[in-house]
């Protein structure tokens, strides 16, 4: 993404109370875009390079007050709320570090010292590729799902642009725009995260399209969702505010097949196909006994329904609820004469035959 895009976006994600995590290679601008938007919107900016900090750097340390023991407030803290404070290589700090910021994140305090009211929140990070030293890959979802995650990747023309502004020399500036490909080696940029959705990741999503506009949702709208519910959430997100494509509910699909519906999985993107996919799976996996008689008793239309499936999407997709049934057959012990009966009736269908129990 584009410099300004990031720009743009961090501080409306920000407005809204939330916190960017811009990644990106080194030099491509992550602090100037913080610099930028503290000088444009008249805050005072603190950078903590959380990387070289040690917890009593970051929290304060402890203090005896009477018979208690009380945090001083770290002398980096904000007096005021017209505040940016940057909490920049955050994948290159100590674990310890990366916890002691989670109440900041969370609750916007450290113990008993809370962020003046209006203070805003940014953090950056370096992708965790092997030439980077000491860059950790974070996999924990619960610290990962507190940011909207934005990837930014120079673009020539915008970069000459902001390089006369900073007086950088026209010589510098003419061969850039000559040789765009040498303005900086890595153009992708590979976080390495499973971002995915939850219910949380939903409520920050909406706290931030209440405030864009219906034409920055079309332009950015996809990359905003895509970077706090994942990929695939966003894709099918953004389809269904368009009104591209309603998939049916996983009763439609196992008990009402019919050509209409064959159409519409025709017309399907692979991310609202995979969407389905996941729907029908946890379908299968919530079970009551409601549903498990409605299974039992309709089995031998589920399983066509389920054949049907398989000549209308990509075969990995179609057989991964095969594969769904036969794991959950495997660990249920009280629903497993459903998932049993569905397996047998599949096994009849030739296509499907060759799956089931290998």
């Amino acid at each position: 993404m584009r410099v300004e895009d990031v720009k743009y976006l961090s501080k409306l994600i920000m407005e809204a109370g939330e916190v960017p995590l811009v990644w990106g290679h080194f030099g491509v601008g992550k602090t100037d875009v913080a610099r930028e938007i503290a000088e444009e919107t008249g805050r005072k900016l603190i950078i903590l390079v959380i990387s070289q900090m040690e917890p009593g750097d970051l929290i304060g340390l402890p203090s005896r007050e009477g018979d208690r023991t009380v945090f001083l407030r770290p002398d980096w803290w904000p007096e005021s709320g017209d505040t940016l404070i940057m909490i920049d290589e955050v994948n290159r700090a100590h674990k310890s570090i990366r916890n002691a910021i989670m109440q900041l994140l969370i609750d916007k305090r450290i113990h008993n010292h809370i962020l003046p009211e209006g203070t805003w929140v940014m953090a950056a990070a370096n992708p965790p590729d092997e030439d980077y030293d000491q860059v950790e890959l974070i996999t924990d979802p619960a610290f990962m799902s507190r940011f909207f995650h934005l990837e930014i990747t120079p673009d020539a023309e915008e970069w000459i642009v902001w390089a006369e502004k900073n007086g950088v020399p026209e010589t510098i500036r003419s061969f850039i725009d000559d040789y765009p490909e040498f303005l900086i080696r890595d153009t992708v940029v590979s976080m390495r995260l499973q971002i995915r959705p939850s219910p949380r990741s939903w409520y920050k999503l909406g706290r931030v399209l209440s405030r864009m506009s219906e034409g920055d949702i079309k332009r950015y709208g996809y990359v905003l969702a895509a970077g706090i519910v994942g990929a695939e959430a966003a894709r099918v997100f953004l389809d269904h505010l368009e009104g591209v494509v309603e998939l049916p509910s996983p009763e439609e699909v196992f008990f009402e097949m019919n050509e209409s519906m064959e159409k519409r999985f025709r017309k399907a993107s692979t991310a609202e196909l995979t969407s389905l996919i996941v729907r029908l799976n946890d379908y299968l996996e919530r079970m009551d006994n409601d549903k498990a008689k409605k299974l039992v008793d309709s089995a031998p239309k589920v399983a066509e329904s389920i054949a049907r499936l398989t000549s209308l999407i990509p075969k990995d997709m179609a057989f991964s609820i095969i594969r769904h049934l036969e794991n959950l057959s495997n660990k249920s012990s009280t629903f497993r004469f459903v998932y049993d009966a569905l397996l047998e009736e599949l096994a009849t269908y030739p296509e499907i035959s060759s799956v089931v129990g290998d």
